[in-house]
């Protein structure tokens, strides 16, 4: 319940038949204008992959995926997928897609280990999506193009919303602000990565923070990353480490940053072998992925997931991700919920 925020006087603009409308809408609208902006195709995605491949997202390291016996494979293990970062890699390369295109996928998770409340839940849902480049695209200039492109049909969304929806007014920042961890860590020495993201994104509404996964100046990192899917330890012109980022928006409805996205340009093999050995996880080089990466048969690419409930939460001014989706919550929260006018689907 620690986790469960109650805003003051909610009540939902929309019923529970607008609101299911209204899912529909942001989800078919924004999907388009995504494949639009970045050129990619629908593919179809697996739900589970088989355990040691290398294939599943291990995210920070300590979440335990959902796993089950394969009767039919002398019960080998298959894993629930996290997120789909490597599988879109291999994809890519299997379906010979060209640099400046992409594809795209819906991904859908179980994650147990999470911390339930407004905008953690049980069940996982995000279009992951990947793009192929090439060696002059990585770098950071390139990185946040495709930022401006995601957030430019991030705002078209919302006019569409709000056209559909008069009730409901534009709320998001016209652009997006850039900032490195380690620059917002010298702004806000004394304050944890947290408390740093919720006063820069209430200052600028919607906000980029670069460089997420590798040690600061002060020996920590902003947050944690598996260090084989983004380039985190790469430098850049500025004189920092990082080719990825964390896209958060600013929601007065909580009052605090909701992150939309996680995104970056992807390892290539000589940052693979760097942030392997910066971790620890140098055994991983057996796997089937991070062979198929480092005998050069993947291509270079850059990709992320975009919070397909949590992007209908803020359009749909939601006060919690079970608004929007179906999913398991403690009786007290809903119960508590049911009392604030916080109808849990």
């Amino acid at each position: 319940m620690s986790y469960l925020i109650i805003p003051k006087d909610y009540k939902p603009l929309l019923d529970l038949k607008q609101t299911e409308l209204g899912i529909k809408k942001v989800k078919e609208f924004f999907q388009q204008n995504l494949s639009s902006e970045l050129r990619l195709r629908r593919v179809t995605a697996p739900l589970f992959v088989l355990k040691g491949t290398g294939l599943n997202d291990d995210l920070n390291g300590v979440e335990r995926a959902v796993t089950f016996p394969i009767k039919d494979l002398n019960d080998a293990k298959a894993e629930v997928v996290h997120s789909l970062a490597k599988w879109k890699r291999v994809t890519l390369a299997d379906y010979s897609i060209a640099p400046g295109y992409g594809i795209y996928t819906d991904m859908n998770a179980i994650r147990a280990d999470e911390s339930l409340g407004n905008l953690h839940s049980l069940y996982v849902d995000q279009w992951d999506w990947e793009q192929v480049i090439t060696a002059e695209q990585r770098n950071l200039a390139f990185l946040k193009s495709i930022v401006r492109r995601i957030y430019a049909a991030m705002l078209r969304t919302e006019y569409m919303v709000c056209e559909n929806y008069p009730q409901i007014e534009p709320f998001l920042a016209p652009e997006v602000f850039f900032i490195h961890s380690e620059e917002l860590r010298r702004l806000y020495p004394d304050k944890t990565p947290k408390e740093r993201e919720m006063l820069i994104t209430k200052e600028h509404k919607a906000v980029f923070i670069m460089g997420i996964g590798g040690n600061l100046e002060d020996g920590k990192p902003h947050d944690l990353r598996a260090p084989d899917y983004d380039d985190y330890s790469s430098a850049n012109k500025d004189g920092y480490h990082g080719l990825n980022g964390d896209l958060l928006v600013w929601d007065d409805i909580l009052e605090c940053p909701i992150e939309l996205s996680s995104m970056g340009i992807r390892v290539d093999k000589e940052a693979l072998l760097r942030q392997l050995a910066l971790s620890g996880k140098e055994e991983r080089k057996e796997l089937y992925f991070h062979k198929r990466l480092l005998e050069g048969s993947l291509p270079l690419s850059i990709g992320g997931g975009i919070g397909q409930s949590r992007l209908c939460m803020i359009y749909l001014r939601k006060a919690h991700i079970g608004e929007i989706q179906a999913s398991i919550w403690p009786e007290e929260m809903r119960q508590t919920c049911a009392a604030n006018n916080i109808p849990l689907i």
